[in-house]
């Protein structure tokens, strides 16, 4: 496995557990909440690590998976050139190597919603 591949792998592993913790984080205060309480009421600190974590999750998801989509689409682009008729099962690669970019967005949207 190239170096290359290794950073991209570590790089979306960093950005899913941070954007994990930040989850966590946010849904803390509401498991300590009463029934009663209706307002949820968060810290500013508890704030900023959130819009934190789903700067994180966007940022890292979408380099990642840049870094996927390049590499792919470089292969897809030589394997193409060989057998056009190729080109539906490629098109499905790069499409699931670009969704990781799509998973952060929804994750950070998420965070987000929570803030709110």
């Amino acid at each position: 496995m190239s170096p290359q591949a290794k950073f991209a792998i570590g790089l979306t592993l960093v950005a899913a557990v941070l954007s994990a913790g930040g989850t966590f984080l946010l849904a803390g205060p509401l498991a300590a909440a009463q029934p009663a309480v209706p307002a949820l009421s968060l810290t500013g600190e508890a704030v900023g690590w959130g819009l934190f974590s789903a700067a994180l999750a966007t940022g890292l998801s979408s380099l990642g998976a840049g870094i996927a989509v390049g590499r792919l689409g470089t292969a897809a682009i030589g394997a193409l050139a060989e057998k056009p008729e190729l080109f539906g099962r490629l098109l499905i690669f790069v499409g699931l190597a670009e969704g990781i970019a799509i998973y952060g967005l929804i994750v950070s949207i998420l965070i987000l919603n929570r803030l709110a």
